[in-house]
């Protein structure tokens, strides 16, 4: 039996009916337990996966530990190379890949295929960066001796993705990881495993050309059993995991038992202020977008809206109007602004959230309801409620929108920065005062800070993650590379003398 007509494109990324789901040591196999990719529009079978066992990880593990050796070696800028030919080959399947991410996930094609342009976007910052990872000279108070500091690779980095960004999350850590010198074990969130394979496939191929060890790239399809793996496993220096906050808190736990390091990318529950002086129109299409786009499962996605409340009813009323004019349905069909929800979990979840907003006193503006249908619709949602509210305080992983009054600037930066977590942040404006102020250290308290654009959608040349509840991790652009190396300061004495520092005098 082969794929469906409506999935024969799968084909030329080199998946079929039923696929292997590890790639070890420079070949696919698969020993652990079959399971089906659904399309969350419909949620029926779109091909199957055989997922990674315990065996296959050790396999693949030894492996890759072996490949670290040559990989660290070859230098930066050919292990730019690399990453610059990986970036053709995505460039070659750039509307395959966004299609696959767009059936798979659920977000709509658009969004698809600019998930795969963001990681040809880093393969191009990381070949760049390959001829850029200096290390610095420090004078030194001794006579004769020189003072350097000299960064090398880790040697594996593990990389734990979710489903919400099932490949652009890879790239912001693998394309920086190997031009550090790293090799990379990948573990895709467990459903959306095709994707896993067909980004593997195309890095695959490209090891291969080049004459160089598959396991330099390793990847697994694979539950929690071979999530722990890799949080236990240390001969992974660096982990990084993209999950909830309660996940992200036990992988974090886990990995500092053994003395290893975590770079976190957690929960989100991101605001958007707006001053009764913000250019309005530009405002409304902004919370449009952050609110409802990848139907609310960003982690960038905006949550929480404060509106002054000398324009509260007027932004209210445009929204509104907004929201009556999204188009629900299939993700891959044209003009469609809301795909589904990732599974029929994820839809349980909305209609349980939406029982816990009313039981706080929350008012449904608009939405708040399942769409009839096979596949997992929602309703995009505007939700009048007290930042008081609990539920407030959480992560409803859906397009819910809790819209609040303000009066202040100070009160507004106060209700941004109210709850335990603290990626993203976006302030409406004209005024001068309220921008550095809402920028400065009586601000925001979250890592991406914005104004007059979302909270969502950031380009890949600045450093992402946040603080608190969402982790501290950095990933992509800035120096967020220093975390995929090992910084070491080197004393040389050239001399013959042997002066010690701070003046000691040692007989």
């Amino acid at each position: 039996m082969g794929l469906a007509k409506e999935y024969q494109f799968l084909s030329e990324l080199g998946l079929g009916p039923r696929n292997p789901g590890c790639f070890v040591n420079g070949a696919w196999t698969g020993n652990g337990p079959v399971i089906a990719s659904l399309n969350p529009a419909n949620n029926k079978v779109i091909a199957e996966v055989i997922e990674a066992s315990i065996q296959d990880y050790d396999d693949g593990m030894r492996a890759c530990a072996a490949a670290a050796k040559i990989w660290m070696q070859v230098p930066a800028p050919k292990r730019g190379e690399i990453v610059r030919q990986i970036g053709e080959a995505l460039r070659a399947k750039l509307h395959l890949l966004g299609r696959l991410v767009s059936l798979e996930m659920g977000k709509i094609l658009p969004e698809g295929i600019g998930e795969v342009q963001e990681i040809i976007d880093m393969c191009d910052y990381a070949v760049g960066l390959s001829r850029q990872l200096n290390g610095l000279i420090i004078p030194s108070e001794r006579p004769n001796h020189m003072m350097l500091e000299v960064w090398n690779p880790l040697g594996i980095v593990g990389v734990i993705t979710a489903f919400n960004f099932p490949c652009a999350v890879l790239g912001w850590n693998a394309c920086i990881a190997l031009v550090c010198g790293n090799c990379v074990v990948w573990k895709g969130a467990p459903t959306t495993p095709l994707i896993t394979l067909a980004m593997t496939e195309i890095v695959a191929e490209v090891l291969e050309k080049n004459n160089l060890p598959g396991a330099i790239f390793t990847s697994f399809c694979g539950g929690a059993e071979i999530g722990q793996a890799i949080a236990h496993d240390t001969r992974i220096p660096l982990v990084s995991f993209t999950g909830s906050s309660k996940v992200g808190l036990m992988v974090q736990q886990t990995v500092n038992e053994r003395f290893g390091k975590c770079l976190l990318e957690l929960s989100g529950n991101n605001a958007i202020i707006v001053m009764d002086d913000a250019d309005l129109q530009l405002a409304v299409r902004s919370v449009l977008f952050a609110a409802v786009g990848t139907a609310g499962q960003r982690c960038t996605t905006c949550r929480r809206l404060f509106l002054h409340e000398s324009i509260y009813q007027s932004i209210l009323d445009q929204l509104i109007a907004l929201y009556k004019q999204v188009k629900i349905g299939d993700p891959l069909e044209e003009g469609t602004l809301l795909g589904p929800l990732h599974t029929p979990v994820s839809k349980t979840n909305f209609e349980n959230g939406i029982e816990v907003i009313k039981s706080q006193g929350g008012k449904i503006l608009f939405g708040g309801s399942l769409v009839e249908s096979e596949g997992n619709f929602v309703q995009p949602t505007i939700v009048e409620i007290s930042p008081n509210a609990p539920v407030v305080k959480e992560e409803l992983f859906g397009p819910v929108l809790y819209v609040m009054k303000f009066q202040t600037l100070k009160e507004a930066i106060e209700l941004n920065n109210s709850v335990p977590q603290g990626l993203s942040s976006s302030i409406f404006t004209r005024r001068p005062d309220f921008i550095f102020k809402w920028i400065g250290p009586h601000g925001s308290d979250c890592g991406i800070v914005n104004v007059n654009i979302p909270t969502n959608g950031a380009e890949i040349g600045g450093a992402f993650g946040g603080e608190k509840a969402t982790g501290g991790g950095r990933e992509a652009g800035s120096d967020s590379w220093k975390q995929y190396m090992r910084r070491s300061t080197c004393t040389i004495n050239y001399g013959s003398e042997l002066p010690l520092a701070q003046g000691i005098n040692f007989g």
